[in-house]
């Protein structure tokens, strides 16, 4: 039954992260070269300080771009080599453990209208992401993909 199936067995565990102290060329350059939307900010220890989304990003993109040209563009690329993932990122970010089940992630997703959810250890460390992708996907192959 789908409400007692637990996130590890649909999350992503192959995460791509950043630190607070990188600047947004790191976050930049991850989402030109990756088909992902969230990046989890971990400290030295790997525990989840944050999350920054693509919107994110595209929104600190279009603040301070105003015409499309060469300049624009040059602009841009000072304002992230200037900016660190601290100043970016959202901080205050709701986490789950790997043995919470999906009912609960989907709770979560349809309360707050977030779309990824860092998947933590009992310290905070960072084990996986669920994303609402991860939890559409899971339903498409076991719920309405045909024999």
């Amino acid at each position: 039954m789908v409400k007692n199936i637990s996130i590890k067995e649909i999350m992503t565990r192959e995460v791509l992260t950043v630190s607070p102290v990188d600047n947004m060329t790191v976050v930049e350059d991850i989402f030109k070269k990756n088909n992902i939307h969230h990046i989890p900010v971990v400290d030295d220890n790997g525990k989840v300080v944050g999350l920054i989304s693509s919107t994110d990003y595209h929104k600190l993109l279009n603040t301070f771009t105003f015409f499309t040209s060469d300049k624009s563009e040059e602009y841009n690329n000072a304002m992230l080599r200037s900016l660190l993932v601290e100043d970016v990122m959202t901080k205050h970010v709701a986490t789950l453990q790997s043995d919470s089940t999906v009912m609960v992630a989907a709770g979560i997703f349809n309360e707050n209208l977030f779309h990824a959810i860092p998947v933590v250890d009992g310290n905070g460390t960072l084990e996986g992401i669920i994303t609402t992708f991860d939890l559409l996907n899971y339903a498409y192959n076991k719920h309405l993909a045909l024999p």
